[in-house]
């Protein structure tokens, strides 16, 4: 096994930790959710949440790496021998993550191009699922592969595999240190941009205006948790990967505070930017902002593009800036997802970096190819939901409670936080984390298994989505229970390198 890499510089964690929480949700999902949960309102179960499960697990995530110095697997077997297939279970979450977030940027790169004339032309819903995602019509079937959703495709894996390839301070941390500037400067240009145009100040309202009485709405606060747990890349390996490359000496507390509160300012700023912008698109169709409001696909590759199409000047540069940003935000969410399995593998199987990107990253580069079918967008929706509510969501609520409330491991993450740590943590620490947020990630959970679990499958408008039963149990389900039995099976199996030894404290 090779020695472990470490970050150049602190900054260039900060801004990778960042680039990882900083993806396509905070610009497509969370203005959504912020405006159909009480607008202005929302901030308050929003920050809430903030403070008593996203830092503080944050803090728990960042404080496993630093200690145990491994990937997930390596970090939950070195905490406890039996519960290393946990680890394994995060880090095949994140890999299929990463085989259908990469076709996403595959889109947003075509549409980067497309927007230098305006290709998708004046039906832009047609255009995309018609003429360019070429989609067939039933669920479940794959079609041929889709040359403009292809070649896209293998730019995005090329790039961030050469960034894997370079290793951690000088391939992670210098793109993250180029990319994460650059998206943050597009992205202020584009809120310039989008507040000065006509009926912005109609979306900002809409946007602010504050629902207090849904504040005792409990779905609200289950939203503001979601969204929480969603946008910060917790609990799905990543951020024990990233801090499992920090120096012996590192502020922990304090970087999990700045990469919290930057993810949120981005919000706050994505937020700004598309309600400004879909309150023109109110003002110039004469109807409610409640008619225009959308989020993730849809708002994305439809509503924008028409949106962009009425701008009253500079549309092509708009358009370009708008999908730069999407690229950029994903990429950097991409290589964070990508570095969980190869040091995974490379930590259990004793391999170089270079052997684990040409395995891991060749195999997910192979099985993305199914998202670039003409049956792709139904595969990405189904397994993009099941992974992400019953792989990360349940991730999380697992890695908790058994940290809280099995192995007792609270103090001891306390201590050893505080020991380096600018800001000290304290009993609001332990209490989020053993009570706050097991009984919020618990309440979701029951929700969403009801919901999922319940539902007729007597008739096409009970499933999901309205997808056959054969696409969702076959689909879905699979793709969900299929990642936590392998995860937990290879747990099982032997290690080419020796896990109980190396450069790690276990105080």
């Amino acid at each position: 096994m090779e020695e472990r890499s470490q970050w150049g510089t602190r900054a260039g964690f900060i801004f990778a930790a960042i680039g990882s929480a900083i993806g396509l949700g905070n610009i497509w999902r969370f203005p959504a959710v912020a405006y159909e949960s009480g607008g202005g309102a929302f901030f308050i179960p929003y920050l809430f949440a903030l403070l008593t499960a996203g830092i503080p697990i944050l803090i728990m995530e960042f404080t496993m790496g630093h200690k145990y110095r491994g990937s997930a697997p390596l970090t939950y077997r070195r905490m406890n021998k039996a519960t290393e297939g946990i680890g394994w279970w995060a880090v095949l979450v994140a890999f299929v993550i990463s085989t259908y977030y990469s076709t996403i940027i595959a889109w947003a790169i075509s549409y980067s191009i497309f927007s230098i004339n305006l290709s998708w032309g004046t039906d832009t819903e047609s255009f995309l699922f018609n003429d360019y995602l070429e989609i067939v019509e039933v669920p479940g079937q794959f079609g041929s592969l889709v040359p403009g959703v292809l070649i896209p495709l293998l730019v995005v894996w090329l790039i961030v595999l050469a960034i894997l390839f370079r290793g951690v301070s000088r391939g992670i941390e210098i793109a993250n240190r180029i990319m994460i500037p650059t998206l943050v400067v597009v992205f202020i240009i584009i809120v310039l941009r989008a507040i000065t145009l006509p009926g912005a100040l109609t979306g900002l309202n809409a946007f602010f205006e504050p629902d207090f009485s849904q504040i005792l709405n409990p779905q609200v606060w289950i939203a503001a948790y979601g969204q929480i747990f969603f946008s910060l890349s917790i609990a799905f390996a990543i951020m024990i990967t990233y801090s499992s490359y920090l120096p012996k000496k590192s502020d922990i507390t304090n970087n999990a505070f700045i990469t919290g509160f930057s993810n949120s300012g981005f919000e706050l700023l994505a937020g700004i930017g598309v309600f400004s912008i879909l309150g023109f698109m109110a003002t110039q169709q004469g109807v409610g902002i409640d008619e225009v409001v959308a989020g993730g696909v849809g708002l994305a590759f439809v509503v924008f593009p028409a949106i962009i199409n009425e701008f009253p000047a500079f549309n092509e540069f708009f358009g370009v800036l708008f999908f730069l940003s999407l690229v950029l935000s994903g990429l950097t969410s991409l290589v964070s997802i990508i570095e969980t399995y190869v040091s995974g593998l490379s930590d259990k199987f004793g391999i170089t970096r270079g052997q684990a990107v040409i395995f891991g990253g060749g195999f997910a580069t192979i099985v993305s190819l199914v998202f670039a079918t003409q049956g792709g967008l139904f595969f990405l929706d189904a397994a993009d939901y099941f992974i992400n509510q019953f792989g990360v969501a349940a991730l999380g609520l697992v890695e908790v409670i058994l940290i809280a409330w099995f192995l007792r491991k609270l103090g001891t993450f306390k201590n050893h936080a505080n020991e380096i740590s600018d800001i000290r943590v304290g009993s609001w620490w332990t209490i989020s984390l053993g009570l706050i947020t097991p009984v919020v990630l618990g309440y979701m959970m029951y929700g969403l298994l009801k919901e999922n679990l319940t539902r007729s499958f007597d008739t096409d408008t009970g499933n999901y989505e309205g997808y056959s039963d054969a696409f969702i149990n076959y689909g879905g389900w699979s793709v969900a229970i299929g990642a936590l039995v392998i995860g937990l099976l290879i747990g099982f199996t032997k290690w080419k390198t020796k896990p109980e030894e190396g450069d790690y404290d276990d105080r």
